[in-house]
């Protein structure tokens, strides 16, 4: 591929992608898996800033879930596990405007321990990891996510930490290869290396490695200065990608709402997110909050998609783009992150 060169420096790509990343996150968590988007809309209106989540949250399906912790070793609910079960609950109830999901605050965590030992160490991370989820208070976030209580699970039956990892399809496995490949982006064959190692820490199988291999295809290039639509546009022409068979560039003069919900399901399935995710940076690369608005007010896992589709779209415009009311607004921004030399990155 013919590499582009561009004004915004290395620097700016960095920080705008961790960036946008959270935004993403936070603007859609108020309305977190809203399958209803009638409902979405009664309950909220259009989403175009953070808001506080309420109950009742319609198409909660925290109900019809209930939650035991295998042991000492494996409670991460804590306080938490008495909503499980009950109807109506918002699986955010308890965050503020601003404030991000767990996933994202894990993704914090993970930057922390780069810039802490310089590097990426998966058993590193993985004793941060298990000492953040299981002491109580680290988050206030009622909904933990099937692969965190699948691993902890493997963890409490006595499996070392790095062997805890289960088979996975949801797209939020891939957010915390994010601010590895950030950090290495320098060196982009040390980003692939350490952000799969990353990825399979918590998450195995094919559908993830299809899901991370476009996240890498996509963001290495776009941090190196190459322009986000020609980078999507190759790998979709090439096929390059299992996730990618559909005509999604036939698709950018139709509605949003009806690619993203009749077309592609706005669903949580990597096979469902990574092309609903490369059809709205295709549509607005160089928009980010267009494109922000537009994923958030899609509903279904609009924080999944908006924290990738927000680091796609920050590598490719700069953290000078992003509405600065969403940046001073984000209670808790991503910690500034250094980069690793190229005598580290091995």
């Amino acid at each position: 591929m013919e590499l582009y060169t561009h004004p915004l420096d290395l620097p700016q790509r960095r920080a705008g992608a961790l960036m946008a990343m959270f935004i993403g996150d936070a603007l859609a968590m108020p309305v977190h898996w809203y399958y209803n988007r009638r409902a979405l809309a009664t309950d909220y209106g259009h989403v175009t800033d953070y808001l506080t989540p309420r109950n009742p949250h319609p198409d909660s399906i925290l109900w019809r879930s209930s939650y035991r912790p295998a042991g000492p070793k494996g409670d991460i609910l804590h306080e938490h596990a008495r909503y499980w079960g009950r109807a109506g609950i918002h699986y955010h109830q308890f965050l503020r405007a601003g404030e991000n999901t767990l996933n994202l605050k894990l993704c914090a965590l993970l930057i922390d321990s780069l810039n802490q030992h310089g590097a990426y160490h998966a058993e590193t991370y993985a004793q941060a990891y298990i000492r953040y989820m299981t002491t109580p208070g680290h988050h206030a976030d009622t909904y933990v996510e099937e692969y965190h209580r699948r691993f902890f699970a493997n963890y409490a039956a006595g499996s070392p930490p790095t062997a805890c990892g289960v088979t996975e399809k949801h797209v939020s496995g891939i957010l915390g290869m994010i601010p590895v490949a950030v950090f290495y982006a320098g060196t982009p064959p040390a980003a692939r290396a350490k952000a799969f190692e990353h990825l399979h820490l918590t998450h195995l199988g094919p559908r993830m490695d299809a899901a991370g291999a476009f996240l890498l295809d996509v963001l290495l290039p776009v941090l190196g200065g190459s322009p986000l639509r020609q980078v999507l546009t190759d790998l979709i022409r090439r096929q390059a990608n299992p996730l990618l068979g559909f005509p999604l560039e036939k698709w950018l003069d139709h509605p949003d709402d009806v690619v993203i919900g009749q077309r592609l399901s706005p669903a949580c399935y990597v096979e469902d997110a990574i092309p609903a995710i490369a059809y709205l940076a295709l549509k607005y690369p160089d928009d980010i909050a267009q494109a922000l608005v537009v994923n958030t007010n899609l509903g279904g896992d609009n924080a999944g998609r908006g924290a990738v589709l927000g680091a796609l779209l920050g590598a490719a415009n700069g953290i000078a783009a992003i509405p600065a009311r969403w940046q001073t607004g984000l209670l808790h921004p991503p910690p500034p992150l250094g980069a690793c030399g190229p005598s580290d990155a091995a």
